[in-house]
């Protein structure tokens, strides 16, 4: 399976399958294809796989694009201005991403979702205590907003991010909420009351205009009766 990226503020990524090959996303996430690809909605994974993607923030239904006899394409599209990460999976490899990052992937990916390990992060991490979990072996593609910026913690080396602008992360990334000290800082600084540390080793991916950011900014200039 290959993949060409295209645009750069609204990202599209057109994957070619070869005769046999197929990849999934969620139920409405193509945009077009060509006329030789066939597809399938069901409800990947079982009723009960289906009804983890809903909590973790996916539809309940998934299609299958498949290239059934001669190569064809399928192109995905970006949902808001933002970024198309590709990531080529190992068997067992997993990926940690905030709800609604999963873009699609090959058939042999595992979407799943992923649990919070302690109660502060759950509670105020911005997303709540459910992320989703992307497992290889195969390739997956996420989707981010607005820019992406990318670090590799080593072992103790750490950050803290404003929990809105994290969008992924290896899972032995170890991820905890902080409480901002100091009544000017909470009451003026205009980053609310906790901020995420996430400590190394491991990879993450940070965005730079998280959807509610994005929507507290264009409310401003939408008219209310």
């Amino acid at each position: 399976m290959e993949h060409q990226i295209r645009g750069t503020v609204m990202q599209s990524v057109e994957v070619s399958l070869q005769a046999g090959e197929s990849v999934y996303t969620e139920a409405g996430g193509m945009a077009w294809m060509s006329p030789d690809i066939g597809m399938e909605t069901n409800m990947k994974g079982g009723m009960m796989g289906a009804l983890k993607r809903a909590v973790a923030g996916e539809s309940l239904f998934m299609t299958t694009y498949t290239a059934p006899s001669a190569p064809g394409f399928v192109t995905f599209t970006l949902e808001t201005p933002g970024t198309i990460i590709p990531m080529e999976l190992a068997p067992g490899q997993t990926i940690i991403c905030q709800r609604d990052a999963f873009m699609c992937a090959q058939s042999s990916v595992q979407l799943d979702m992923h649990f919070h390990k302690r109660l502060g992060a759950g509670l105020f991490g911005g997303e709540g205590f459910i992320l989703q979990k992307v497992t290889g072996p195969g390739v997956a593609f996420f989707e981010v907003a607005g820019e992406t910026v990318e670090y590799n913690l080593q072992a103790g080396q750490s950050l803290k991010v404003d929990p809105g602008h994290l969008a992924l992360m290896d899972p032995t990334v170890d991820f905890d909420i902080t409480m901002i000290k100091g009544v000017t800082n909470v009451l003026f600084g205009g980053e609310g009351l906790f901020l995420a540390n996430v400590s190394g080793p491991g990879r993450v991916w940070l965005q730079s205009m998280p959807l509610p950011n994005l929507a507290a900014k264009l409310s401003r200039y939408i008219a209310t009766k």
